[in-house]
């Protein structure tokens, strides 16, 4: 069974973000629970500092990046692009 796990760093900017990406995000993770490969998550590969992770578009400019390991979902960070991939 898929689980979807929360890195602290990545609770810790999940809780600084507003009402509306909060209810984005949540939604966007059931989307990605039934089909991590929707067209509407534009999920890809990452290169660089973030090589072997993943992203996700949680809603305009906002990202969530995560690392598939064995079944599980373990989601590290959640930010705008710029602050995500300076």
């Amino acid at each position: 069974m898929k689980r979807v796990i929360f890195h602290k760093d990545f609770t810790k900017q999940y809780e600084k973000l507003s009402k509306v990406d909060k209810d984005k995000f949540r939604e966007r993770i059931i989307i990605f629970l039934l089909d991590e490969f929707s067209p509407l998550l534009n999920n890809h590969s990452l290169k660089g500092k973030f090589n072997g992770y993943r992203s996700l578009n949680v809603k305009g400019d906002l990202r969530a990046i995560y690392k598939k390991i064995k079944e599980d979902f373990l989601f590290v960070s959640i930010d705008n692009h710029n602050n995500l991939y300076k």
